[in-house]
């Protein structure tokens, strides 16, 4: 079983230690431990608060491909019951009767992806933590220091235990301690937009159809969930911030209804609602000596696209995929050259993205005319060219680019 909360332990002498017990440190621990790694994931988190089972209103939207990872890493069968597929995508800007529309049944069998509900994740995760015995789960303990050499890494805890390790991973967000320890510089900016995050209940189903409205504020997103639930992504203007999260839930509510419609019939709130500044981040390196970056330690993007995890899932295939391979090999997992695999692979990809959702809220999050016409003509136009609509509908489900085994459902 996982070791957890090892605070009596001393000394410990594995492959791979993780900084950060999020749904990236844990998938990647989770990935290494299955093709016969030791691996220890220090987080912050008890883990019986990160995995409560009551609903906090916050879900993520599973790309095709990322499903497919987690398949691969057996996480996914707890899951399937309770994610709701996503079958189509409709786009629209504004009030415009132009919009663009994507139908999985255009490209194959399967959904888009899947949309899943956070504290389900999690769940999930740790299920599959807990049968791997070469999985350690230190938590909750703090890394007080870290000491990297060319030949091995160590991490000291408060609780004075020591781990010593062949390669340290940095999954702990995009706040990165690991990121800032390392000397690593990081290209960021804030825009000026604030994600608000809710859940509704509706009395029409959605029919698992998810809808993204560009607006003048930015992107507002319809997400659908389970029994007639949807999950709301409102991007304001963040000098509205404080006037939306102070509204008492009945003038939330019937400022939510006015922006979702009637189209869904009856809809209330339900569950907390969150908030969180966008912005946009990336690490100019995902490498040091004896250590790599994943998921929001290296980069984070606006949510215009939803591809923020999905991201991360990407950096965790690449990673494994490089990692078990070299292990294979009887190469040094924590060697440079064996690290710079994995940078070329993934950095060029997520800055690529980055750049692109970028321009995406700069062109849709304006009520200018000439461009507001330009967008809608774009828009029609996609719909109405097939080729260049289904390499939109792969980009969703992505499987575009040069992708890892794991994302296109092979073992490694």
């Amino acid at each position: 079983m996982t070791r957890q909360a090892a605070a009596t332990d001393k000394d410990l002498k594995v492959d791979v230690a993780i900084v950060g017990g999020g749904i990236t440190g844990l998938a990647t621990a989770i990935g290494l431990a299955q093709h016969g790694l030791d691996v220890a994931v220090i987080d912050r988190s008890p883990p019986e608060t990160v995995t409560a089972p009551e609903f906090d209103g916050r879900a993520f939207a599973i790309a095709h491909a990322s499903v497919k990872l987690l398949q691969g890493l057996d996480i996914w069968p707890p899951l399937a019951e309770t994610a709701q597929p996503i079958e189509e995508i409709r786009i629209s800007d504004g009030p415009s009767r132009l919009f663009l529309h994507f139908d999985h049944r255009d490209i194959g069998p399967d959904p888009l992806g899947q949309m899943v509900e956070s504290r389900h994740l999690r769940q999930a995760l740790y299920f599959r933590a807990g049968q791997l015995d070469n999985l350690h789960l230190i938590a909750p303990t703090k890394v007080v220091d870290t000491t990297r050499t060319p030949h091995s890494a160590q991490i000291r805890l408060n609780t004075g235990q020591q781990i010593t390790a062949s390669l340290l991973v940095g999954a702990d967000g995009r706040n990165s301690h690991m990121r800032r320890s390392a000397g690593i510089r990081t290209t960021r900016w804030r825009y000026d937009q604030v994600g608000i995050v809710a859940t509704i209940a509706h009395s029409v189903p959605h029919c698992g159809i998810a809808h993204e409205r560009f607006l003048p504020e930015g992107p507002f997103a319809i997400l659908p969930l389970t029994e007639n639930r949807c999950s709301l992504v409102w991007t304001a203007r963040a000098d509205t911030h404080d006037a939306i999260m102070g509204l008492h839930p009945r003038p939330f509510e019937a400022e939510v209804r006015r922006r979702v419609g009637d189209f869904l019939g009856d809809v209330t709130v339900i569950g907390p609602r969150w908030s969180h500044p966008l912005g946009l981040h990336m690490a100019e390196r995902y490498i040091d000596e004896r250590l790599v970056l994943v998921g929001d330690a290296a980069h984070g993007i606006h949510p215009i696209a939803g591809q923020g995890l999905n991201m991360g899932m990407r950096d965790i295939a690449a990673f494994l995929e490089v990692i078990i391979e070299a292990a294979r090999r009887g190469e040094d997992i924590g060697h440079g050259l064996v690290l710079e695999r994995y940078q070329r692979w993934r950095r060029s990809d997520n800055v690529t993205l980055a750049v692109v959702t970028d321009g995406l809220n700069r062109l849709f999050s304006n009520d200018i005319a000439p461009v507001r016409l330009a967008r809608d003509l774009g828009l029609a136009a996609v719909h109405r060219l097939p080729p260049l609509k289904r390499f939109f509908m792969s980009h969703a489900r992505g499987t575009v680019g040069h992708l890892p085994r794991l994302l296109q459902g092979r073992r490694l």
